[in-house]
């Protein structure tokens, strides 16, 4: 029955991946028209900050994700140390998670430069496009991080219910 409910429960959740990825390239889609706007509208310069500010959008969104997940995890396996858990796996273990806080604060100061950077590109596109194209603008942006932050946590539960069921099923003469 368990079993069961684990497939069902990761049917459910490939379906949805499914449906954030298909938004996800309409997204892409909106991005280019953008981009082509902007492209022609704006001097050399100002285009290439804005495809600067795109580009690393979604690497430091990326990172961070990343980090704060490898973190959680690290921090989980931390909460299961017990007595009979050796020293040096408790040592890798703190060190790991010493070296993901710098790390995810250090991309938490690359999300705030990021902050600024779009501020700026903001500025820019606003003496061009108009308040129609800002607002899609505005949507792209907002969109292609929420889409990034929704496949990454499908992503996370996928695994864990791969896992469980795997797991579980090993555990079944």
């Amino acid at each position: 029955e368990l079993i069961s409910s684990l497939r069902s429960k990761l049917r459910t959740l490939w379906e949805e991946r499914e449906l954030v990825l298909s938004e996800a390239q309409e997204c892409v889609g909106r991005g280019e028209e953008l981009e082509a706007v902007v492209r022609e509208l704006c001097k050399p310069n100002e285009f290439e900050r804005y495809l600067m500010f795109i580009g690393d959008l979604e690497k430091v969104v990326s990172l961070l994700l990343c980090l704060s997940s490898r973190l959680a995890r690290v921090q989980n396996a931390m909460r299961r140390i017990d007595g009979n858990t050796d020293a040096e796996e408790k040592q890798s273990l703190n060190e790991r998670h010493k070296l993901l806080s710098r790390q995810r604060e250090d991309a938490k100061d690359l999300k705030e430069n990021l902050d600024r950077r779009e501020r700026v590109v903001s500025g820019i596109l606003t003496k061009y496009l108009t308040e129609q194209q800002l607002q899609d603008y505005r949507r792209f942006v907002r969109d292609k991080t929420s889409l990034l932050i929704e496949q990454k946590d499908l992503e996370e539960q996928i695994k864990f219910f791969e896992e469980q069921l795997e797991n579980l099923e090993k555990s079944i003469p």
